[in-house]
């Protein structure tokens, strides 16, 4: 009888891993709470109206045919690794081989159900375009645009999404001539914006602030948020209409009592090869994985594929009794193309090496290249490119 691999999560780490999967012929049940595939890294266009929601989106039934995969739209309930089950809203699945693949949670910071998140479930995009539809037909206003930290995992912070919206708004505002209308402030409990990108990331960001009039507020940790309001721990406060912020990740609350060994975080302890500490046939991939490197490691989409595509390789490998594996260490870089709205910037890191290329007008449609690429390409429909 053959071996069957059972993926819980359906982002980017568990479709590339159901997909490699199924390359080897290996049998593969899926299973998502949600029936599409995100795009998280195309969804900062829709607040601006530039994309619309289905457009960021791929639907699970599309990629089962395509891929042959099973699929089971269900929300995971709890993980019993011991006794190899999942329980399910609706049902309790037994398996051979499990791979973790439900993503990250998010720090719970007190009144934070009064910001938005562009890294949050995926309707907030709709909210926040929505709100950002309301303050321009206000006319004026305050926006309030940040990020947070976990100071018990340095992984645990993705604040790039962040400075592509703030950059997305400020185009829309200068586009409609309005720019000296809002007042935007940028926040965050770091000191240094952009220290994760390396020295030169560090400095663009910082001149492209003082170029655009743009106020910050770093180096404070935050105390709460208020509907039109984040309150600082020496009790300051920033006033704003409109306040978007992207929590400090954490690990996920299916994983208590699940018999999988966790960090501090809340993160799976997985080895080089992704598979979990103590377990044979347990694998941790992506933003639910810890992630052991460098000061500057980020757990970023491109970081999740390569761990997918491992686990596939190494399962695989497992099965024919071979001693072969892959490791996701060598892979661990920065790589990044921050959107600004008329343009980009590309970035990249590796341990101490690190450069930033701007790339006016041509780099937003690179960006939106890559996103027709990444759709199609998942479909079969062109040719996938190793390494994009």
């Amino acid at each position: 009888m053959s071996k069957r691999v059972t993926i819980l999560g359906g982002g980017f780490a568990g479709i590339e891993a159901a997909i490699h999967l199924r390359k080897r012929g290996i049998d593969v049940t899926l299973i998502s709470d949600r029936d599409y595939l995100y795009i998280y890294p195309i969804s900062i266009w829709i607040p601006v109206s530039k994309l619309k929601f289905e457009d960021a989106t791929i639907p699970l039934e599309k990629l089962r045919k395509v891929h042959g995969f099973d699929l089971i739209i269900d929300k995971v309930k709890s993980i019993n690794a011991k006794e190899n089950k999942v329980e399910l809203d609706t049902q309790t699945i037994s398996y051979d081989y499990l791979v973790v693949a439900v993503g990250g949670g998010k720090l719970k910071n007190k009144g934070v159900e009064n910001t938005m998140s562009i890294c949050g479930q995926p309707e907030q995009s709709i909210l926040m375009k929505e709100q950002f539809d309301e303050l321009l037909a206000k006319g004026s206003g305050k926006i309030a645009i940040g990020y947070g930290g976990n100071p018990k995992d340095k992984s645990g912070v993705r604040g790039g999404p962040a400075f592509e919206i703030l950059f997305n708004f400020l185009d829309v505002l200068k586009k409609k001539k309005v720019r000296d209308k809002y007042e935007i402030t940028f926040f965050a409990p770091m000191k240094d914006l952009g220290k994760r990108m390396g020295e030169s990331g560090f400095k663009m960001l910082d001149k492209l602030f003082k170029k655009e009039g743009i106020h910050k507020r770093t180096g404070k940790k935050i105390k709460e948020f208020l509907p039109n309001a984040v309150v600082f721990e020496d009790d300051s406060v920033l006033e704003s209409d409109y306040i978007m912020f992207i929590p400090g990740g954490t690990g996920h609350s299916v994983l208590e009592n699940s018999g999988l060994p966790l960090s501090d975080s809340g993160y799976v302890k997985i080895d080089d090869h992704c598979l979990v500490e103590g377990y044979e046939n347990v694998y941790a991939i992506g933003d639910i994985a810890l992630i052991e490197g460098p000061d500057w490691v980020a757990k970023q989409g491109h970081i999740a594929e390569v761990m997918a595509k491992n686990t596939a390789y190494n399962i695989n490998e497992q099965l024919k009794g071979s001693d072969k594996r892959k490791g996701y260490a060598d892979h661990l870089n920065i790589l990044c193309v921050m959107d600004t709205g008329n343009g980009a910037a590309f970035t990249y890191r590796k341990d101490d090496k690190d450069f930033i290329i701007p790339m006016p007008i041509v780099g937003h449609w690179l960006k939106k290249g890559w996103g027709h690429y990444y759709r199609n390409s998942k479909l079969n429909k062109i040719p996938r490119i190793p390494g994009i």
